[in-house]
Parts: structure tokens; C-alpha cells; sequence
């Protein structure tokens, strides 16, 4: 699968100049790595974020968002934003900062 482009754009510049991230191909999109640890992510049109496992229900409770499941076992801690929640920049910014908290505060790789 394809990745949005544009997005993967929007989400670089917004985490540029952030010590220790990484790209790699993942999940048939992009996937960003802090510190050997995947924040977030672009999956076609949507934004993969990887936050606290406890926090999956309140993220899950906001709108545009379901929760990440490529094998039919879906993971707490792992969610997707649909391009209707990321329409503007504190919208992505709020999604990304769980994202790279969390990472952030997981041992590095």
C-alpha cells in the first residue's frame, strides 16, 4: 500500500530536528522511529500513532480515529488517524506529541 505523500511531508517537518528519529518502511507505509522506537507512522491516508497503551480508549473516543489491526488482533497502544482529524496543524501536532512522548520515554533501541 501506497503512503500519502503530502502527510509524510506534514509529519517530517513537524518532527524535524528531533534527536534520534529514524524512517523505515513499515506496515506497507512510512514509520517514524524515535530513538530505534516507532512514534508514528503514515499508512495510506492516515497517520499511525503508537501512544501508552492505557491512554487507547481516550484516544479511541476522539473523532476520526480507529484503532490499528493488520493481523485481526488488533493492539492496544496503536490507533489511526483519518485524514479528517489531521485537516489542520495543532490537530496533527496534538497526535504526534503522544506519539514521540511515549517512544520517547521507552528505552532506546
Amino acid at each position: 500500500m501506497a503512503f500519502d505523500e503530502e502527510l509524510a511531508g506534514r509529519v517530517r517537518k513537524r518532527l524535524a530536528g528531533k534527536k534520534g528519529l529514524t524512517e523505515k518502511k513499515m506496515f506497507g507505509g512510512l514509520a517514524f522511529l524515535l530513538n530505534g522506537n516507532m512514534c508514528c507512522g503514515v499508512q495510506g491516508g492516515e497517520l499511525i500513532v503508537r501512544l501508552d497503551p492505557a491512554r487507547t480508549d481516550n484516544a479511541l473516543a476522539e473523532p476520526h480515529t480507529r484503532i490499528f489491526d493488520l493481523s485481526g488482533r488488533p493492539m492496544r497502544g496503536w490507533i489511526l488517524v483519518n485524514p479528517a482529524g489531521l485537516v489542520d496543524e495543532p490537530a496533527l501536532a496534538k497526535w504526534l506529541s503522544l506519539g514521540t512522548k511515549y517512544a520517547g520515554a521507552l528505552p532506546k533501541k
